[in-house]
């Protein structure tokens, strides 16, 4: 199922989808418009950060490296059919994520028990580079 689908099927939401999400809203001129393909409880996400969003010279901020988590995880609960917000998330940088490479996403559900689900990500590059990985937990509303 398609963002878009899926967040019309779940319209009576307490979660108002207004498409200018910073993260993935495909009408936020100054966002990073992050595109995601769906899997059974998890997401994928093929993206290319441009310097602006740099911290250091040719690095992505570190607040830009969490944001790409936490959205990997929340499209992950997409996929899991929940909307759900982010309650805790813990990162673990490897190394400084690049600006100007393709990066990859990657989010997944690893448990469920009602409301709250657990959950993973991942950025690498196309080489398979590991710059980053979070665990969050998330709430259903």
């Amino acid at each position: 199922m398609s963002r878009d689908a899926f967040l019309s099927a779940t319209a009576d939401s307490r979660l108002a989808d207004d498409r200018r999400c910073f993260a993935c809203g495909p009408d936020n001129e100054l966002g990073l418009r992050l595109k995601f393909e769906y899997g059974p409880q998890s997401a994928r996400c093929v993206t290319t950060i441009e310097p602006r969003y740099a911290g250091w010279v040719d690095m992505l901020h570190g607040g830009i490296v969490a944001t790409l988590l936490d959205e990997a995880m929340a499209h992950a609960a997409i996929a899991a059919g929940v909307r759900a917000v982010t309650a805790r998330m813990e990162i673990r940088f490897h190394r400084p994520a690049p600006v100007g490479v393709p990066l990859e996403l990657h989010g997944a559900i690893e448990r469920r028990r009602g409301k709250v689900l657990d959950a993973t990500a991942t950025i690498r590059d196309r080489a398979g580079t590991l710059y980053a990985q979070g665990r969050s937990r998330f709430i259903a509303l």
